[in-house]
């Protein structure tokens, strides 16, 4: 698994345009789409859109944001299969439709692999398990929680932000560890799910760190851990599930690019560079910072490695939870 360390190692010591000469660029495109599966406003979007500012006079003239909203992502995937591969259709998405659905839809309307050409990764983030006012005081540690649970059965249930989520999976995880009958609540996205937190109708929910971030900021939730190999900078306080005993938990998810299958190697190694210089920007690093997203640039073989190790990884365990979409 390719850990936030070792892509910002590579995105430090990457080579961009502008520092190496002699570095084959492919022809500069008039304008270029970057299809993104979730609705404006959105994690991925916001991915999307920081990105496309400034591939805009790099790797094309224009770069504008096209949403596909639907299906947990899968439209826009099929979208950028079906799209010509000259570099003026690209995907941004989280790994999640590239790594877990593939297990999770029987019918899945697209190829993760066959279909697509990495890009590169553009950011990273973590999960974090957050209680509200229904979990007393006392519960500080996903230990303390698991014994709280364990007395008072009636709390069993979390949140998540979508059935079929890497938040969903965590929960199931933790269930499955720590041998509690936990049952999730599939939301639709994470702000529901947390304002139900807040009001004491749900005691727990998994979701990524950024969209915990205010609410805990403004003492409204408690972290009780996040889920990287290490804890997260915006969150140093807050324990990772592997200190607690529970490495199984550990989970950095990405957001990256993609492009159609047959996509020249001359176009795929210019997004790429174009890629590293928008993830280079303070501008785009403080944007995303403010997501609770680590700006992480990757070269394309990188990218390819990470989602090879991470659906040998989930493969075994979404078929251990026995969830799928039909179910």
């Amino acid at each position: 698994m390719l850990t936030r360390r070792h892509l910002l190692a590579a995105g430090v010591a990457a080579a961009v345009p502008s520092l190496t000469p002699g570095l084959a660029w492919a022809e500069k495109l008039k304008s270029t789409k970057i299809i993104v599966g979730f609705a404006p406003g959105g994690t991925t979007d916001l991915v999307g859109r920081r990105v496309a500012e400034k591939f805009g006079g790099n790797f094309a003239e224009t770069a504008i944001v096209d949403n596909r909203s639907g299906a947990s992502g899968q439209i826009a995937c099929m979208a950028v299969r079906s799209a010509a591969p000259d570099g003026q259709t690209l995907l941004c998405t989280p790994y999640s439709c590239m790594v877990i659905f593939p297990f999770v839809y029987k019918k899945l309307g697209y190829d993760p692999v066959a279909d697509f050409v990495p890009v590169g990764i553009a950011a990273t983030t973590t999960q974090a398990m957050a209680v509200g006012p229904m979990v007393p005081a006392s519960v500080k540690t996903v230990p303390d929680y698991v014994a709280w649970v364990k007395a008072n059965p009636q709390y069993s249930s979390y949140g998540s932000p979508a059935a079929g989520s890497t938040s969903h999976f965590l929960g199931a995880l933790l269930g499955l560890e720590a041998h509690l009958p936990l049952v999730q609540v599939p939301y639709r996205g994470a702000v529901p799910g947390i304002a139900d937190v807040i009001a004491g109708q749900i005691p727990v929910m998994f979701t990524t760190t950024g969209d915990l971030l205010p609410q805990y900021k403004a003492g409204k939730l408690r972290l009780l851990a996040t889920s990287g190999p290490q804890r997260t900078i915006f969150t140093p306080e807050v324990p990772t599930f592997a200190e607690q005993g529970l490495p199984m938990l550990s989970s950095e998810e990405w957001f990256g690019f993609y492009a159609p299958a047959k996509t020249p190697a001359a176009v795929i190694q210019s997004a790429n560079a174009a890629l590293r210089v928008a993830l280079q920007d303070r501008a785009v690093i403080d944007s995303l910072a403010g997501l609770g997203l680590v700006a992480a640039a990757s070269a394309p073989e990188e990218m390819a490695a990470s989602q090879r190790a991470q659906t040998e990884r989930w493969g075994p365990l979404v078929k251990k939870i026995g969830f799928t979409a039909e179910s």
